[in-house]
């Protein structure tokens, strides 16, 4: 009897497979030839809640009943890690590597490895620089130059004469989403009577957005008059160090900050943040389907970038209620 049962598992999961395979269109569609693909994904962290909800996207729309062998590695933001884990999936016959880099350089003998072993490399969210763009086949995420430019534009609209001065929390030194951000945030910013008093690194983390917030307000006080976190966990940290400061957050010092989290747009809804621009973490099926698409051999295009609003306190409020992470 238990033969026969399992010979009945064994063709119903067949005949999933199949049906899979027949699927079209949409992340939900079957791997390539209706086989199972053997992708290896290398995150480069879990410093954040936008990090975590975009594991979380990846996972799921790269999962078995998608059609996909998932190999994951959290490199816990250390860049030997996510190259010990892509040479990992190299050695293990991946079809395809996913991966969000750390930073943006160092990356060239890994990918050659890769490109040598014939095997697709995705990035998702984070970008290589410009000597390493040929061995990267596609990449899935959001325009953080656009990003940086939206929050700064909000800073100069709002403040324009009144000659107000700001600090920053800058992300991961050396990744793209640091570096664009800040790129964006100078091109409005200049020319602006806007006084950026200090900048730093906060490494995108809440914990350290509040310790570089405190620096920040030991050294220049009621100085402050603008915080601009290049995300949401180092602007609810800093939020912390503003409120124990005796100072009130969204008034005594306004805040503005990146990824329209859950938690972020709770703090704007309070009045405790005052503009927020979205990060889409959600790009699992957008990623899945450009696995599926190189391995069948199909032509992808170099990017594909996912569309992000901006929030005031009133459009937050409006959000929260189906917000996805």
């Amino acid at each position: 009897m238990k033969k026969g049962l399992l010979a009945v598992a064994a063709v119903a999961a067949i005949a999933t497979l199949a049906l899979a395979g027949c699927s079209s269109g949409g992340s939900s569609g079957g791997s390539a030839g209706g086989k199972t693909i053997k992708v290896g994904f290398a995150q480069e962290g879990a410093e954040s809640g936008w990090r975590t909800a975009n594991t979380k996207s990846l996972q799921t729309s790269l999962a078995a009943s998608n059609g996909f062998k998932l190999t994951f590695s959290d490199a816990q933001q250390k860049q030997e890690n996510q190259i010990a884990a892509i040479r990992s999936f190299i050695t293990q016959g991946a079809q395809a590597i996913v991966f969000a880099p750390v930073v943006e350089t160092g990356w060239t003998d890994v990918l050659k490895q890769a490109k040598q072993a014939k095997i697709p490399v995705i990035l998702e969210d984070r970008d290589v620089d410009k000597a390493d763009q040929q061995y990267i086949t596609s990449r899935v995420g959001d325009d953080f130059e656009k990003e940086g430019e939206t929050a700064c534009q909000w800073i100069v609209d709002n403040f324009k004469g009144k000659n107000a001065n700001m600090v920053v929390l800058q992300g991961t030194a050396g990744s793209s989403a640091a570096n664009d951000r800040t790129t964006g945030c100078q091109k409005v910013m200049k020319g602006s009577d806007v006084n950026v008093l200090d900048q730093q690194d906060g490494n995108f983390t809440r914990a350290q957005g509040k310790t570089v917030m405190e620096g920040f307000l030991q050294k220049y006080g009621s100085k402050i008059n603008i915080l601009f976190a290049q995300n949401d966990d180092m602007g609810l940290g800093a939020l912390d160090a503003i409120k124990a400061a005796g100072l009130t957050p969204g008034k005594d010092i306004q805040i503005v900050t990146i990824d329209g989290t859950h938690d972020g747009l709770t703090a704007l809804s309070q009045g405790q943040f005052n503009y927020v621009v979205e990060c889409n973490p959600l790009l699992g099926d957008q990623v899945a389907q450009v696995v599926k698409d190189v391995v069948a051999g199909k032509s992808v295009d170099k990017l594909y970038l996912a569309k992000d609003e901006a929030f005031d306190q009133a459009a937050a409020t409006k959000a929260l209620p189906t917000r996805k992470y």
